[in-house]
């Protein structure tokens, strides 16, 4: 860590941290949590409790003259065992809103994972400095997006220059909820998952709740988004329910509906978007469970097998298709008396044809360009005035 004695600490508080629902006081310093201490309390999910400490969205945004900023974090990366080694999270740097600069942490902490025998075991490590030097001269607002993918505890931030928060802006709000696909599994940085680059396209403030694993209607996130104040709120349901065959069809109904009650407990008259899943071959019609392929893990790459029967239809299991003509249904019963109440299907984002021209690398994960694809698209669709002003 630096030694630089030109640089001023500065505390890391909630006024120039956005993304974050909560921060958890550590040995360390701070770690952002994207649900709050009681929603976590409520998980038994080992999946979602490390998804959701991940910083997908979560960035420090700050008013400063600094030419030099330095940030010490002490990551928890993952490992898998049998796949090939990860790259380090990055961290995106933004002056103005522009991309400014781009680096890593070394080390840190790793979570060693087998997926073949359903273990984890982590080895503590040190922490490290992302350090960007040679801003422009001159008040601006600087943005540090942290590592989407990676658990980022925040130690300390110095810089050569005094640190005030970003004055508001006048943006609306904007709180989605989703799968990996939202957390933005397999995009090259936080600010090119495809939320990141829609909030940008679409000038809003981005509150990511995209869980790894973690779009499975749990009665806590609805509460969560109930509480959490918005100006458009958009929640993609689809993928997870079906790679985690965890419902079926007459479970999932009452579910979803729960769901959006619960969310328009707080949020009565705010648009709410209900988005299906991208398209996904191996799932359109076939259910889950979700399994690696181990043998294409031994060929140095990772893909996912649906494994369910196409015939378990009949008896309720989901399917994507199953699904996106449930939630079209849902949403036409109750737009009937709720006017802020709008359906997207997911193929408008990502579709067959696009497959074909942007294939899902592991099956299942955009890779950046088609994170890209869908955040230009759904910004198109779903920034719109009709969306961002509520009919009443």
């Amino acid at each position: 860590m630096s030694t630089n004695q030109n640089l001023t600490p500065t505390p890391i508080t909630t006024d120039i941290l956005r993304g974050a629902l909560d921060l958890e006081h550590t040995a360390q310093g701070l770690l952002p949590h994207r649900l709050p201490a009681w929603a976590r309390a409520q998980n038994t999910d080992p999946q979602l409790a490390m998804a959701e400490a991940q910083s997908s969205g979560v960035r420090l945004a700050f008013r400063t003259r600094a030419t030099t900023v330095e940030l010490d974090t002490l990551p928890t990366k993952r490992e898998y065992v049998g796949a090939p080694p990860r790259p380090d999270g990055v961290y995106d740097l933004l002056v103005d809103g522009r991309p400014a600069g781009r680096a890593t942490v070394p080390g840190g902490n790793t979570l060693i994972i087998d997926m073949t025998a359903g273990t984890a075991e982590q080895r503590p490590g040190t922490p490290g400095t992302v350090r960007f030097d040679e801003l422009p001269d001159g008040e601006k607002d600087v943005e540090i997006w942290l590592p989407h993918t990676e658990t980022t505890e925040l130690v300390a931030l110095r810089t050569d220059a005094p640190v005030e928060p970003v004055p508001d802006r006048g943006r609306a709000v904007w709180l989605h909820h989703g799968s990996s696909i939202s957390h933005g599994s397999d995009a090259a940085s936080p600010t090119t998952t495809w939320p990141a680059l829609a909030a940008s396209l679409g000038g809003v403030e981005l509150i990511n709740l995209g869980f790894g694993g973690g779009a499975l209607l749990d009665p806590f996130t609805a509460r969560t988004m109930r509480d959490t104040p918005a100006d458009l709120i958009s929640v993609k349901i689809g993928i997870n329910l079906v790679n985690a065959d965890l419902m079926r069809l007459r479970a999932f109904t009452p579910a979803v509906h729960g769901f959006l009650d619960t969310i328009r407990e707080g949020h009565p008259t705010t648009p709410l978007l209900v988005v299906s899943a991208i398209y996904c071959p191996i799932h359109e019609d076939t259910p889950g469970p979700l399994a690696p392929d181990f043998s294409s893990m031994a060929e140095g790459r990772v893909r996912f097998l649906a494994t369910g029967d196409p015939a378990e239809r009949a008896s309720g299991k989901l399917t994507l298709n199953v699904i996106r003509d449930e939630l079209a249904r849902i949403v036409r019963q109750r737009a009937a008396e709720d006017r802020n109440l709008h359906y997207l299907d997911g193929r408008e984002l990502y579709g067959e044809a696009d497959y074909a021209e942007l294939p899902l690398p592991d099956e299942v994960h955009p890779d950046t360009p088609t994170h890209r694809l869908i955040g230009e698209r759904f910004a198109n669709l779903a920034f719109t005035p009709a969306r961002l002003n509520p009919a009443g």
